[in-house]
């Protein structure tokens, strides 16, 4: 059974930090590309970070960049987004999204809910 396991999320104020975890289980992790999104009221889905199947190559969503770090533990089947100098704009549900090498299969995670106030 094929799961993404989100955590992390929570209440804090505008310049603290957060890390959001993202625990995958039932396929092999190493063989997708791990993904960040996340979602605010009224708005659209948006990619927050990528990484790749070993971790040698990272994208950011430009807003954040700088400020977030994503990384991954292939031996722990898990995948990281260390959020630092939080905005009340990065306000959002966070899902975590993984991409088989071919692009055939993805999946999603329920997400983590991730609330700044300024």
């Amino acid at each position: 059974q094929v799961q993404l396991v989100e955590s992390g999320g929570g209440l804090v104020q505008a310049g603290e930090s957060l890390r959001l975890s993202c625990e995958a289980s039932g396929f092999t992790f190493s063989d997708y590309v791990m993904s960040w999104y996340r979602q605010a009221p009224g708005k659209e889905r948006e990619l927050v970070a990528r990484i790749s199947f070993s971790g040698g190559s990272t994208n950011y969503l430009d807003s954040v960049k700088g400020r977030f770090t994503i990384s991954r533990d292939n031996a722990k089947n898990t995948v990281y987004l260390q959020m630092n100098s939080v905005k009340p704009e990065d306000t959002a549900v966070y899902s975590c999204n993984a991409r088989y090498r071919d692009d055939t299969i993805q999946y999603w995670g329920r997400g983590t809910q991730v609330t700044v106030s300024s």
